[in-house]
């Protein structure tokens, strides 16, 4: 069977179980199928060779439009078959910087994440993505290869999953090393990275100053489900708790780097997982700036209704949270809260209207110039595909004139892909527009990593 597209796909994550396929999803992916055998050979391309362009990503999304019933992505059909006319449908100038990355060390004690990643992952992936089949290792070659080499994006945000145990995916004197790597081979601002905090832990907070001296961080990454295990569950916390919370955020506001990037949703509904605290502790620290990771969205399970609209009886579910916290706190969009999108987008690339209600609420929940890009790549291979359909992605006028949401014009798109970003991490935009094209350093650090593993600070 001729593989598809990764959005097409089944594919998950370290986070989430990949949801079944609907009706909706079988009839795209049969439609994917049967547009990639004919268009591939009209273009004399290999299956795999038109999948894996810019052509394959206009096959899929064209399939989930004809599923669907109308045009969610405005992709012509001659980006089945014409290149230019797919980089023409897909391209622009502004810089994409994707604030949520990962990969995983090649410690012995990490392998097992190899096998259960890809395994998650395939699930969720629209069957047409090819972004996995390549991937041997969720390692540091592959990191450089679908981040930078594969994309174009041109600045990311380097974290990992929460732990203390010597499987945690990247320590994180691991994420400061491959930041300082890229900054010597290919210039700083490249490469940022987290410092990931278990505040619930004994000696969590008073390690903070000393990570904040040695390895930069860019923001503090915390996972208010627990540091990681299933026994951890129970040491769940919130970020408004006077236990846990409040002086977590106290240190924050105490070492100078005030950006709190908190993982909110994709928790299989951990009451902790909730980003019901986010509105009070927004409100209590009006100087910190509130990064919510998954934006609050939780993956389908079953025949689950979509998100649909924002109302009082669905404030319960996944990013309508989000959007019930801030407006009870009073935090209003353009304050000091960001939705930040990574797998929250991949996932609902083949649910596309789901896509228009979570996208709309969140840029009248936060504002257009508070939504953040990110990808939780590497997971699911190159980012390009996930960029592309953003890019050709429309919130049709009916439901904007019904919901007040916003259009997502090219420059609100520039602003999300990039621009948000760039304020909100202190990244020069102009520097980021200019490097990206600049590989050259991926094959001395593929080098370096290949002779000496994942760098490390010390």
């Amino acid at each position: 069977m001729p593989r598809l597209p990764s959005f097409l796909r089944r594919l998950s994550s370290d986070e989430y179980a990949a949801p079944p396929l609907s009706p909706r999803d079988e009839r795209a992916r049969a439609d994917a199928r049967e547009r990639g055998v004919a268009n591939a050979r009209r273009t004399s391309a290999a299956p795999g060779a038109y999948w894996a362009s810019r052509r394959g990503t206009a096959a899929g999304l064209r399939a989930l439009n004809a599923a669907a019933g109308r045009d969610w992505y405005r992709v012509p059909a001659e980006a089945e078959l014409e290149e230019d006319a797919a980089a023409a449908c897909f391209s622009s100038d502004a810089p994409v910087i994707d604030v949520q990355t990962h990969f995983v060390a090649d410690r012995p004690e990490c392998a097992r994440w190899n096998k259960s990643l890809r395994a998650l992952y395939s699930g969720v992936a629209p069957q047409w993505w090819r972004g996995l089949d390549d991937l041997v290792a969720y390692d540091m070659t592959a990191y450089l290869r679908c981040v930078f080499g594969e994309s174009e994006t041109a600045v990311a945000v380097l974290t990992s999953a929460p732990g203390t145990g010597p499987d945690r995916m990247l320590h994180d004197r691991e994420l400061a090393g491959v930041r300082a790597l890229c900054d010597r081979l290919a210039g700083s601002g490249r490469l940022f990275n987290h410092c990931v905090v278990s505040p619930e832990l004994p000696g969590g907070l008073t390690a903070m100053e000393a990570a904040r001296e040695r390895y930069a961080p860019a923001g503090w990454k915390v996972y208010t489900l627990g540091a990681g295990s299933p026994g951890d569950r129970a040491r769940g916390w919130f970020l408004d708790d006077e236990a846990t919370g409040v002086p977590f955020l106290e240190q924050v506001r105490a070492s100078g780097v005030r950006r709190v990037c908190a993982h909110k949703g994709i928790s299989n509904l951990v009451p902790t997982g909730s980003p019901r605290d986010v509105g009070p502790a927004a409100a209590a620290f009006p100087d910190l700036d509130f990064l919510i990771y998954h934006s609050g969205y939780e993956i389908p399970a079953g025949a689950a209704a979509e998100e649909g609209p924002y109302s009082d009886a669905t404030a319960h579910l996944g990013t309508n949270r989000l959007v019930k916290t801030l407006r009870d706190a009073g935090i209003a969009p353009g304050a000091n809260v960001c939705a930040e999108l990574g797998s929250t987008w991949f996932c609902l690339i083949r649910r596309p209207e789901e896509a228009a209600h979570v996208l709309g609420k969140l840029l009248l929940a936060v504002g257009e110039d508070n939504v953040l890009w990110g990808t939780d790549a590497i997971w699911y291979g190159s980012a390009q595909p996930a960029i592309d359909a953003f890019r050709a992605f429309s919130i049709p006028a009916e439901l904007r004139d019904r919901y007040g949401y916003p259009e997502l014009t090219a420059d609100v798109k520039a602003k999300i892909l990039g621009g948000n970003a760039a304020r909100i991490y202190g990244i020069d935009l102009a520097a980021a527009r200019g490097a990206r094209d600049d590989l050259a350093w991926l094959r001395e650090a593929t080098a370096e990593y290949s002779a000496r593993g994942v760098p490390e600070l010390d």
